[in-house]
């Protein structure tokens, strides 16, 4: 949530918040956690990574015994409705419980701070610091990450030029560039123009946060594992069908090199000081939407609460990390946080997004009961994985007392579920005091966690248990190449892997402007690939882009800096 979303004309913007906080060096930050100066790479006074000698200290020094809070929410409005904030605001709420707690989030993708959302750290009085490095090129992650995709492309395609063993079938290359901005034009390119251009064909771009490098990143264990990973991914194909991995045209080392410092966790403060960490991005409407697995293995290592966020909804993030991320760790979510707003509600109450959000704002309990199917559906979506479920109610200025009451009346009587205010954005930790406090006795109560489905399920039957039990479909519809796809997989041999649907994020549905929770539709599947490196199937639905464009009116068009390097308009 961004200030402008949250705020009246009396609020700070949060870049007035940023300047009126005097930071402490990371330094003193981690002193608590037993990590000295010595155990930082600095990036400056106010951020720095975890050096890879501190992490495996950490690692056999304690066992991770941390309880893990995962943050989600319902199906989200165009604007977002505050999941990291929420995040942001409950580490600093649990450290004024005088708990030991932890934030571990991602690092924000230039394409959506450039395009709709503007930055993507918190807000208000729940930060992370400092906002405008995070949300721009911050330790440099995702421009090695972009690097080091890119060099992968290089390489395949001089492999080509020079007409090397293995020899690549160019009409089945499936590595395409990357880049971290939201730039439709890129989506499909001609390469190899040109007399000293190479081989010409057919190409493109997706966004970083897309590339399966990134997942790679975020699921590896450490360095020799991320290199393993890189080895095995999957570039291409040759004339037989058989694949060409990175490994095999020799770009393994490279692309390693590139990312040896990008592996290591990122280590900042939020407004009030709680030590988060900040490392890795990938989407989770695309790929699986988590920080990576090195960031929260050391949390838990160094906390007794971990607090982690998984990208938009229970149907996106939440559903991957309990079923991708979770197969590859020893963690499992002790509570669940499901983020949900009055705006939200209204928004999958009424037949279509207005013109105008104001008139959002005015008070209408019909259409917050309406959205009520929406909220309903996420909370028996978590509650599928056994783990006990806390609805937070991100309060924006302009919602009532009347709303409020009426949300949390209906989670508390109608789902029997705990449920709180959180005004974190406005307050602080304060702000989510109660929100904390359920939250521990959530983690502190029985669960029972347990995946949705076995990743050794035909690859259908993983496809069929997540459309129908969290997306509610009535049944999987395969289109395109899906069919085929499946079948290539299952001779290669890469089915016991768990499945990453690639699905709008706008509605539960595959269709972005059906609201609510969607009834009598089907699943339309159109392509099924193996992330043999990540370790998941990727399945393709709808329409989603892996290279999303710019917005009507993006947000980098009301951006600016003056002589002061004063920034409006990022945050």
């Amino acid at each position: 949530m961004t200030a402008s979303e949250g705020s009246d004309a009396s609020f700070p913007t949060d870049y007035e918040i940023v300047q009126s906080i005097e930071k402490d060096h990371i330094k003193e930050i981690v002193e608590p956690l037993g990590l000295s100066e010595d155990d930082l790479k600095l990036y400056g006074t106010d951020k720095a990574k975890i050096k890879t000698e501190a992490i495996e200290r950490i690692r056999t020094q304690s066992d991770a015994e941390a309880n893990l809070i995962l943050i989600t929410g319902m199906t989200p409005t165009p604007l977002g409705e505050g999941k990291t904030v929420t995040t942001v605001g409950l580490g600093q709420a649990f450290s004024q419980l005088g708990k030991d707690a932890l934030v571990a989030i991602r690092e924000p993708s230039l394409g959506p701070v450039f395009g709709v959302k503007g930055g993507a750290a918190g807000g208000g009085w729940s930060q992370v610091l400092p906002m405008e490095d995070i949300n721009l090129h911050f330790t440099g992650d995702l421009h090695a990450l972009t690097t080091a995709h890119n060099l992968i492309a290089t390489m395949l395609d001089n492999h080509i030029r020079q007409h090397e063993e293995p020899i690549v079938d160019t009409k089945s290359v499936e590595w395409k560039r990357a880049i971290d901005m939201n730039d439709r034009a890129l989506r499909e390119t001609v390469v190899g123009l040109g007399e000293t251009g190479g081989r010409a064909r057919e190409d493109g771009f997706l966004l970083t946060a897309a590339s399966e490098l990134m997942a790679v990143l975020c699921l590896a264990t450490d360095f020799d594992d991320l290199k393993e990973r890189i080895a095995r991914i999957i570039v291409a194909y040759d004339e037989n069908g058989d694949p060409i991995t990175v490994d095999d045209i020799n770009a393994t080392g490279a692309a390693t090199i590139l990312l040896r410092d990008a592996i290591k966790p990122n280590v900042v403060q939020t407004t009030e000081g709680t030590p988060a960490l900040v490392h890795g991005g990938p989407f989770a409407n695309i790929a699986h939407g988590t920080n990576s697995l090195i960031a929260d293995d050391v949390a838990a290592h160094l906390s007794d609460y971990l607090i982690t966020e998984a990208g938009f909804g229970s149907d996106l993030g939440a559903e991957k990390f309990m079923n991708i991320v979770c197969s590859f760790s020893d963690m499992e979510p002790d509570a669940v946080t499901l983020v949900a707003t009055v705006r939200a509600l209204k928004y999958h109450g009424k037949e279509m997004w207005p013109s105008d959000v104001d008139d959002l704002k005015a008070e209408d309990i019909d259409a917050v009961i309406r959205g009520f199917k929406n909220l309903d559906k996420h909370v028996r979506n978590l509650q599928m994985f056994g783990i006990p479920v806390v609805v937070a109610i991100n309060r924006f200025p302009h919602d009532t007392d009347t709303e409020i009451q009426t949300v949390l009346d209906h989670c508390r009587e109608t789902l029997g579920v705990r449920a709180a205010e959180s005004n974190v954005f406005a307050e602080g930790g304060e702000g989510g005091l109660n929100l904390a406090t359920s939250l521990v006795d959530a983690a502190n109560s029985v669960s029972d966690f347990q995946p949705l489905y076995d990743v050794n399920d035909p690859i259908k039957e993983k496809i069929e248990t997540v459309a129908t039990e969290i997306y509610g479909a009535d049944g999987v519809t395969y289109v395109g190449s899906a069919e085929d796809d499946i079948e290539r997989i299952e001779t290669l041999g890469l089915d016991d892997v768990p499945v990453c649907m690639s699905k709008t994020f706008h509605s539960l549905s595959d269709d972005p402007s059906k609201k609510g929770a969607p009834e009598g539709w089907s699943l339309d599947v159109r392509e099924v690939y193996p992330s043999a490196g990540a370790g998941f199937l990727v399945v393709l639905t709808g329409d989603v882009m892996t290279l999303p464009g710019l917005p009507d009116d993006p947000a980098a068009a009301h951006m600016d800096i003056d002589e002061n390097e004063t920034i409006s308009g990022l945050f």
